[in-house]
This record gives structure tokens, sequence and C-alpha cells, in this order.
């Protein structure tokens, strides 16, 4: 019997104390505050060696709202890889901006782009754009394009 009781005193124990919600901080944050925490998380992250991790943290910026992050990325990948990782990087952020209300959304955006094949045309106007030296050497030099 006091085996018994020993054994439920020791589960009651060892049960994690939740705080109510209302005695969460809850402090206001600018989304200076929050970037910088988030690069912080990122670089911690490739200090630790998860460099995919820390590369995905770092595609873009994340935009706050209140206290809503929203966070796009290129692909699903990204956003699964992203989603795995996410309860460290808001726990991150809550801890270090006082704040329990923070959520983060992320949206996939995949910009479709059409490949096309560039002619030799094509690539010298792209490069004159890039440095316009590129005409004057062209003509010192009397140079032509063959397609």
């Amino acid at each position: 019997m006091a085996s018994i009781r020993k054994k439920k005193e020791l589960e009651q124990s060892t049960k994690s104390y939740v705080k109510p919600s209302s005695v969460l901080p809850t402090e206001e944050f600018n989304e200076t505050d929050m970037r910088l925490h988030w690069n912080k998380y990122a670089e911690r992250l490739g200090q630790k060696g998860f460099k995919i991790m820390e590369s995905i943290l770092l595609i873009t910026d994340p935009v706050l709202n209140g206290t809503h992050i929203t966070y796009e990325l290129p692909n699903e990948g990204s956003k699964l890889e992203f989603e795995s990782m996410m309860n460290g990087l808001l726990g991150h952020l809550k801890g270090h901006l006082h704040n329990h209300d923070i959520t983060i959304e992320v949206i996939v955006n995949e910009k479709v782009e059409t490949k096309r094949s560039y002619n030799n045309q094509d690539r010298y106007n792209r490069f004159v754009e890039i440095n316009p030296n590129i005409e004057l050497l062209r003509s010192i030099f009397g140079l032509d394009l063959k397609d």
C-alpha cells in the first residue's frame, strides 16, 4: 500500500505545471525586434550544424502584423522543413520578445517563371544592361555577334 501511495505521489510531482494563459506575458514588440531574434535563432541553428534550417529561416524576411507573423517560402518542401522546427522558433520568439500570443503563418509562393532560350543578341543586350562598357569594347575591337 505504501509503495502504491509513493508511486502516485511521484506521478503527481512529475506532472508538468502549465501556467494559466492569464499569467503569460504579452508585452508589445516591433518588427525590428522580431527580425533581430529571428536572425539570432537562425544563426544559432547554423552554429549547431543545422545549415538547411538556417537557410530556410533566411530565405525571406518575415512580416509582422500585430502578434501574427507571416512567412513566405518558395516551395512546399521548404514549408514542411520549416513547420518541423517551428515550435522551437516560436518558443525562442515568445521567450525573448516576452509575448506568448505570437503565431506564425507559412505561405507557399511558387512563382512560375517562363524559361526561354536566349540567342546571342539577347545575351549581349543583357550584358550591356549590366555593364555598358561592353559596348565600348565591342566598338573598339570591331567585334561582331555570330548566331
